[in-house]
C-alpha cells in the first residue's frame, strides 16, 4: 500500500470520520448514503461490487454487525477490509484512531479522538450538579423503538437519565405503558433515515399520556458512530440544560 491508499467507504460513519480528520482525499468511492461527493458504489447494505472493483481500492471500510456478511464477502474476494463495530460511545471514539491508522494517518485519528474527549469533558462540566431529567430517545417510529447502542451513553453524558435501554444493547421496541411509566421529561425523535424531517406531533397522535417536551433531531447526530455523534451529545446537553459556554 502507498502512503496515500485508495479507500472505498461502505459506511457513512467511516466516511464522516475520515472527512473530519481531513483524510477525505483518500476516498475514491462511497455509498449513496454518504455525505461526500465521490463515485457511489450503491447503498450501505447493497453495495455494487462491480463498481467497487472498478475503483481498485487498497482498503474498504465497513461498519456494524449488519455489514458483517459484506465484510466477509469482500475479504473472500481478496480485499483489505477495515471493519469497525462500536456499540458504545467509548468504542466509537476508539474507532477514530483505527480508521486513521487504516489510511496511514494514525496521528490524525488520535487528534480527532483527543478533540472528542475534550468536547465530552466540556459537556460534563456544563451539566455537573444539575438535576438529571428522564429522556426517551426514539430511533424508529413504526413500531416505536427506544434507541440503544451509544445513545444511552450520549444521554448520560448530556446530563440526562435513560431507563429504556442499556448502553451497548441494540435498540428495542417499547410499549406505551413502558414509556408512560418512565414519565420522561423530554422525548427526542431521531428517526433513522429521516434526517430532521419528522413531525413531532407523531407522539401525541399515538395517544401516549406524556407531559414531555418533544424535540426533533437530525438522525445523523445520534444514529451514526462518527464525530457527528459529538455534535449530537452537545445538542442533547443544550436541549436538557441550555446553551453550552462558547468555545471548546
Amino acid at each position: 500500500m502507498t502512503d496515500e491508499p485508495r479507500v472505498v467507504s461502505l459506511a457513512p460513519s467511516a466516511t464522516a470520520t475520515l472527512a473530519a480528520m481531513e483524510a477525505a482525499d483518500c476516498l475514491v468511492g462511497v455509498t449513496t448514503h454518504c455525505d461526500l461527493d465521490r463515485p457511489a458504489v450503491g447503498g450501505w447494505l447493497n453495495p455494487a461490487l462491480d463498481r467497487l472493483a472498478d475503483l481498485a481500492p487498497d482498503v474498504v471500510c465497513t461498519c456494524d454487525d449488519l455489514q458483517a456478511e459484506i465484510r466477509d464477502d469482500l475479504r473472500d474476494r481478496g480485499y483489505e477490509v477495515v471493519h469497525t463495530a462500536p456499540t458504545t460511545l467509548a468504542e466509537t471514539l476508539e474507532t477514530f484512531e483505527t480508521l486513521g491508522r487504516a489510511v496511514g494517518r494514525p496521528e490524525a485519528g488520535r487528534r480527532l479522538e483527543a478533540d472528542a474527549r475534550r468536547r465530552l469533558d466540556r459537556i460534563a462540566t456544563h451539566v455537573d450538579g444539575r438535576e438529571r431529567p428522564v429522556v426517551y430517545c426514539e430511533e424508529w417510529s413504526d413500531p416505536p423503538m427506544a434507541a440503544g447502542n451509544w445513545v444511552p451513553d450520549a444521554v448520560e453524558v448530556a446530563g440526562g437519565t435513560y431507563p429504556f435501554v442499556d448502553a451497548g444493547d441494540r435498540s428495542r421496541e417499547v410499549s406505551a405503558a413502558t414509556v408512560t411509566a418512565a414519565d420522561p421529561d423530554h422525548v427526542v425523535l431521531h428517526v433513522c433515515g429521516r434526517g430532521d424531517r419528522v413531525d413531532p406531533g407523531v407522539v401525541a397522535d399515538r395517544g401516549w399520556d406524556l407531559d414531555a417536551a418533544v424535540h426533533v433531531v437530525d438522525d445523523a447526530l445520534l444514529n451514526q458512530p462518527s464525530p457527528r455523534l459529538l455534535d449530537g451529545v452537545e445538542t442533547l446537553a443544550e436541549l436538557l440544560h441550555g446553551p453550552l459556554p462558547t468555545g471548546r
